[in-house]
């Protein structure tokens, strides 16, 4: 760290990251071409970001278009840059056989984008020669796939194409006719309902400008802004590198949309210095993979998710934006305050001084990065569209770059940003392709409904054991999964059945993409918990058995946000949402407390249950709970103070 910038230089821990991000992330397992295959490859990113800055430019082009040729791109840049082999990875060149998929992929999107009038005008009726396509785009999709995500999405996606074809064996309820490939051709690959569907639509539109944006960001100094601001006003704190850790996951992730990246990004600045003031390395680890994945659930942005919602949910923006204010705010402060307690109860101190920056230099030197991030954000608030927005939040990062000489973007800066932007969003756009093939598959054979009658039926109607079930249900297929393929698969499978059950629209979602989320932390397959253990060199599952007491808060929000949605700011007014935030808030403290074994000083066994319950009792709206709860933490602060009292007295007898 060199004095007063907040430049953390330590080239070990970030080669030892991006190690990390390739083995449990297999988005960033791609080849670094060299020579002239590099030289094609990087032509054809910056030309598919070019496609999308155009498309937003003009207002978009016809959805089928678009879409189209956003996955044309997409699979094409994935077979040259993903290898067949993960062992591969380290030749500096591609084959003859991704160059034939590659050529493939250009054929199977190329003719729907050149034959479009014909197919609208035949009805979509499948021709023999577009069952052929349609088979091998297919073939390539799922190949595809597995190159970029590895084997857990692709092998999900060709269930539910089998249980399209072999319906009728299913059992009881599942139970369909079944349909003839030419149906589900044609249903997946001719009309827009199944790879060509609404969520590679959003990935095609949202999606892929904000990533752009991101990299734009990124490329200007706006990464290094987040950290250098995280580290000059939680630095100096108690325990300030898991603060800082805290401040800066949750200003990076709301753009990033990969709670592995993220952890690996700011892990290897945080995790190393968090261990330095005494925190054990398997707590280092969890806070910064719990840190990161709340990213995710950070507005404005969250990953993408949120313009996902508005597409589900048919509501602006800002009803998704003001709705995850509350729960995310009561998210990073639970992961505070735990984080504050254990460093009160081993006496971890704050970062040296003149390792800092001042707040004041920070904003000097790069505050300006900060203005197209507002400019986004009123844009959005004011009404804009998404694509409006992150299209001339781009432009602005660019032109804002030019106001310094350390941020200013020139040419090769630019190119190298497009380029970045394409590559990263690669992923995203295979995995919501292949959600396609879910969403496809629910609309053809009715499998939403015959979940959630399912669904009903195990709950014996009753919506408690519902919301569990739901929450497994999450857990099991948010596993390995990207942010927006994650949501996508849980609002298209789950969410259903919960507004069936009688709960808010808006509330569903939330809970189903909470629990989505909450997979990266959870254990067995928690992969930004693995991330952490990698970089702090602790063991895994203990790494995230503490993420997810860290993300408790998580586990109980999604259950009183549906019980109320007032939490979601669904129907509340001013002095409500006041009370609600207050209570909710000393909640967390002790329900933080109870969790950490520390309040004033620390717990005993049956402190700590007082103030579980009491916490518990606190996030709950009402004034009967709120009453019960603050009696509850009083009662343990006048405890712990009178312990402490005789403490001081028994030493000054002494």
């Amino acid at each position: 760290m060199k004095a007063g910038t907040g430049n953390f230089d330590n080239r070990e821990e970030l080669a030892r990251a991006e190690e990390l991000i390739k083995k449990y992330d297999t988005e960033s397992r791609f080849r670094k071409l060299v020579g002239w295959r590099g030289g094609v490859v990087s032509v054809w990113l910056v030309a598919m970001s070019l496609f999308h800055l155009y498309a937003a430019s003009i207002g978009t082009l016809t959805t089928n278009i678009q879409r189209s040729w956003h996955l044309l791109f997409t699979m094409v840049a994935v077979f040259l840059l993903y290898p067949l082999r993960a062992r591969d990875v380290k030749k500096g060149k591609f084959s003859i056989a991704d160059v034939l998929l590659a050529l493939s992929s250009l054929v199977v999107n190329g003719y729907l984008i050149l034959s479009f009038d014909q197919i609208v005008m035949r009805g979509a009726k499948v021709t023999p020669g577009e069952f052929v396509l349609g088979l091998v785009a297919i073939a390539l999709l799922l190949e595809a796939g597995r190159r970029v995500l590895g084997w857990g999405l692709p092998i999900l996606a060709t269930v539910f194409l089998l249980y399209c074809y072999f319906g009728r064996l299913a059992p009881g309820l599942f139970q369909h006719r079944g349909y003839t490939l030419e149906r589900i051709v044609q249903h997946m690959y001719v009309v827009p309902e199944g790879i060509y569907g609404v969520a590679l639509g959003v990935s095609a539109t949202f999606v892929f400008l904000f990533i752009l944006f991101g990299a734009f960001l990124n490329s200007s100094g706006g990464a290094r802004f987040f950290n250098d601001l995280a580290m000059a006003t939680a630095g100096r704190m108690g325990g300030g590198p898991a603060k800082v850790a805290i401040f800066a996951s949750a200003l990076l992730g709301t753009i990033n949309g990969s709670s592995i990246a993220n952890t690996a990004t700011t892990g290897a600045f945080t995790i190393p210095l968090m261990k330095k003031v005494g925190y054990k390395p398997h707590f280092a680890g969890a806070v910064e993979a719990t840190s990161s994945t709340g990213g995710q659930i950070m507005p404005p942005v969250m990953g993408a998710a949120a313009f996902i919602m508005t597409e589900f949910l048919s509501v602006p923006y800002t009803t998704i934006m003001k709705a995850a204010i509350i729960p995310a705010i009561l998210y990073f402060f639970s992961v505070f305050m735990s984080v504050h307690f254990t460093a009160k109860r081993y006496d971890l101190q704050a970062l040296p001084e003149e390792v800092l920056p001042r707040v004041r230099e920070v904003f000097k030197s790069l505050g300006h990065l900060m203005l197209p991030i507002i400019l986004v954000i009123g844009l959005l608030v004011a009404g804009y569209t998404p694509v409006f927005s992150a299209f001339w939040g781009t432009i602005s990062v660019f032109l804002v770059s030019q106001f310094r000489r350390e941020t200013r973007m020139g040419v090769k800066k630019m190119i190298a940003a497009l380029a970045d932007g394409a590559r990263s969003a690669l992923g995203v756009a295979i995995a919501c392709a292949l959600v396609g093939f879910i969403i496809g598959t629910s609309s053809l054979t009715g499998l939403g409904l015959t979940v959630s009658n399912n669904f009903i039926e195990l709950a014996q109607g009753m919506l408690f054991p519902a919301l569990v079930l739901a929450m497994v249900a999450c857990l099991i297929l948010g596993m390995g999964l990207p942010t927006t393929a994650n949501y996508i698969v849980t609002a298209t499978i789950i969410a259903p059945a919960l507004v069936k059950m009688g709960v808010a629209p808006i509330a569903a979602h939330f809970f189903v993409f909470y629990f989505g989320i909450m997979a990266d932390v959870t254990p067995p397959v928690c992969l930004a918990a693995f991330t952490g253990a990698g970089i702090a060199g602790a063991n895994p599952t203990r790494t995230g058995i503490t993420a997810t007491t860290l993300a408790i808060s998580a586990f109980i929000l999604p259950y009183m946000f549906v019980y109320n949605p007032q939490l979601l700011l669904q129907g509340v007014h001013f002095f409500e949402v006041v009370i609600l935030v207050f209570s909710a808030l000393v909640g967390i403290v002790a329900l933080s407390g109870g969790t950490m074994g520390y309040l004033l000083e620390e717990d005993k066994i049956p402190e700590r249950i007082i103030l579980l319950a009491g916490g518990l009792c606190m996030i709950y709206p009402g004034l009967v709970t709120d009453l019960i709860g603050l009696g509850s933490l009083a009662l343990v602060i006048v405890m712990q103070l009178m312990r402490r009292k005789r403490k001081i007295r028994q030493t000054a007898k002494i």
